[in-house]
């Protein structure tokens, strides 16, 4: 990253930090210590509050991503999943006023959530990881299973998840195409990885036993465990309609090279399938869709080279997915 474009980037931060700040003393916390966690497609921050000793979160939504309605769309399932189905996700601690989405005003208005701090860490890569998976899948299951009955608001709205939109005309996270080191010789191979999801996808299609709502970002980032128990699930802000095994793709997200990664795939089957049934038709598809996130995270990393996880995979993500892509079209996958 060039020196200008770096201080552009601290400009922004700044800004957002004043936003979070501003954020937690309209939420009533005036002398809370705002510590950021993270930022990516959002800013995420630690509220810590000294007279209470209250720990939160809070979420600062990126400019233009997502509309107030689709924002609190997000909110609903959330919360309709923890009251209903038994997932653990955090509780949406609205404003003294009620509110559950906060307007933050100025120059560029931001939107903001404040979400309970839930225990828990990110599931280590270690030997646990496919008992993980196990348990996964089968509160993937759960969470797909309160997607198909449930009835959402009137107003509910949030985006897809299909080819279009991922890769194709929309391209939500970029093109694949400006991914960091794509030469010509990638833009041949992916070109065709391309090419062979679209068709796939179109002839696997969106029928509703297999589209539908999903978490659409479940990797281990977005995952908090105690022990041995079944996660809670955080950061529901890609949801939206998609294929239901893109969840399965996302929960691989960045280790798709991983050498256990069959063993993973079988274990969250397994668990899915103890829940709800799931047709050999499907499993079948499993490494297209697995694909179909890795080359859209390609896209990803071309477009956020400011995020620490982005900046680390860089090139060498791009070359890795050339290798399974290549595995993938000659059937070795």
């Amino acid at each position: 990253m060039r020196a200008h474009d770096l201080s552009a980037g601290e400009a922004v931060l700044a800004r957002v930090h004043g936003v979070a700040r501003e954020a937690a003393r309209l939420y009533g916390l005036p002398d809370a210590e705002v510590t950021l966690i993270n930022v990516s497609e959002n800013a995420t921050y630690r509220i810590d509050d000294p007279a209470t000793g209250e720990r939160r979160i809070l979420r600062v939504h990126r400019l233009g991503y997502h509309s107030a309605p689709a924002i609190m769309s997000e909110l609903a399932w959330l919360e309709a999943l923890r009251r209903e189905a038994g997932v653990r996700t955090p509780e949406v601690i609205p404003t003294p006023g009620g509110r559950r989405v906060l307007t933050v005003p100025g120059a560029q208005p931001r939107d903001c959530v404040m979400f309970e701090f839930l225990p828990g860490a990110e599931p280590p890569q270690d030997d646990a990881l496919v008992a993980g998976f196990e348990r996964l899948g089968a509160l993937t299951a759960r969470m797909h299973r309160h997607a198909r009955a449930w009835r959402p608001p009137t107003w509910f709205t949030r985006f897809h998840w299909d080819h279009d939109a991922a890769l194709g005309v929309e391209s939500r996270w970029g093109r694949w195409r400006d991914g960091v080191g794509v030469d010509d010789r990638a833009r041949a191979v992916l070109g065709r990885l391309d090419a062979r999801l679209r068709e796939r996808l179109r002839r696997f299609g969106r029928g509703p036993e297999r589209y539908g709502l999903i978490h659409a970002d479940l990797r281990l980032a977005n995952l908090l465990v105690t022990g041995g128990g079944e996660p809670s699930v955080i950061d529901f802000d890609d949801c939206g309609f998609g294929w239901y095994l893109y969840d399965l793709a996302a929960a691989l997200s960045f280790i798709e090279h991983d050498p256990r990664v069959p063993e993973l795939v079988d274990a969250w089957l397994r668990g899915y399938r103890a829940v709800t049934p799931l047709p050999a038709r499907d499993e079948a598809e499993v490494w297209t869709f697995v694909m179909f996130r890795r080359l859209l995270l390609v896209a990803w990393i071309g477009t956020h080279t400011g995020v620490e996880t982005a900046a680390e995979l860089g090139a060498a993500y791009t070359e890795g997915t050339c290798e399974l892509a290549e595995r993938y079209l000659s059937g070795r996958l």
